[in-house]
């Protein structure tokens, strides 16, 4: 299939089930985040979860789940009445990958979409969920990163997560290193991925780690532009870009 069409909902690689992180603290974006968790932040009067909501529901998929920690309660109160979203709640931080393996009851065994609640991006020419289920391909794949080139990314001053070949094969860097490329905050995985691991915190990262190790984990370049919202700052200056239009992307 060309990159960037659209699959049918029943086509045997179509996602249809997506999760949304949503049980961190927030811990960066203090005092934003004292009195509510952080995906209820506004961005232009909208909350983050929102932005990344609104691209999942735009893209067909409606057997959604959230997980829930911090303040949680006010993130089940904001979605109230919506009958296509189930919660996860932790009674402790599981972290990303401790937060998936304790939805997957509620997430089935098919590979599902994966965002974090404070993933903010504009849309290229192609939405990018819409581009990362076309280059899906369960035979190779693991796991399908969202990339975006560090160069390019606003609010990031770090040194990058990975590198990647001309197939999209991902490795990451080592600590001396810069990559080129950073983790965009979405994904496609394959719940068979965290077969073996123990209930508790763990990371995403040793998921990826061990399909990297097995040549399953592969990533996609955004062709929009994204934002790191780390901090009020830089929150604010991101309002300011997208309100004033300061981006050649829209906010489809």
């Amino acid at each position: 299939m060309k990159q960037g069409m659209r699959l049918s909902r029943g086509s045997e690689n179509a996602i249809t089930t997506g999760m949304i992180l949503a049980a961190g603290f927030g811990k960066r974006m203090r005092p934003l985040t004292l009195e509510r968790p952080k995906p209820l932040v506004p961005l232009l009067d909208r909350a983050l979860i929102d932005w990344c909501l609104d691209r999942i529901k735009a893209h067909g998929i409606e057997d959604l789940v959230i997980n829930t920690h911090y303040l949680g309660h006010m993130i089940e109160d904001h979605f109230k009445g919506d009958p296509r979203i189930r919660f996860s709640p932790e009674e402790e931080i599981l972290e990303t990958g401790g937060g998936v393996l304790n939805a997957l009851p509620l997430l089935g065994e098919k590979p599902l979409l994966v965002c974090n609640s404070d993933t903010v991006w504009l849309e290229g020419p192609i939405p990018a969920l819409a581009r990362l289920e076309a280059f899906w391909d369960p035979k190779k794949m693991d796991a399908l990163l969202l990339m975006q080139p560090t160069f390019r990314a606003f609010g990031y001053q770090g040194f990058g997560d990975y590198h990647m070949d001309g197939q999209g094969s991902l490795s990451r860097r080592r600590e001396t290193e810069v990559a080129p490329f950073l983790f965009a905050g979405v994904q496609i995985l394959k719940p068979g991925l965290l077969e073996g691991e123990q209930p508790g915190a763990f990371s995403l990262n040793r998921i990826y780690d061990k399909a990297e190790k097995a040549g399953r984990l592969f990533g996609l370049v955004h062709d929009g532009e994204w934002y790191h919202l780390g901090t009020p700052d830089a929150l604010e200056d991101a309002t300011d870009i997208i309100r004033h239009g300061l981006t050649t992307s829209n906010t489809r």
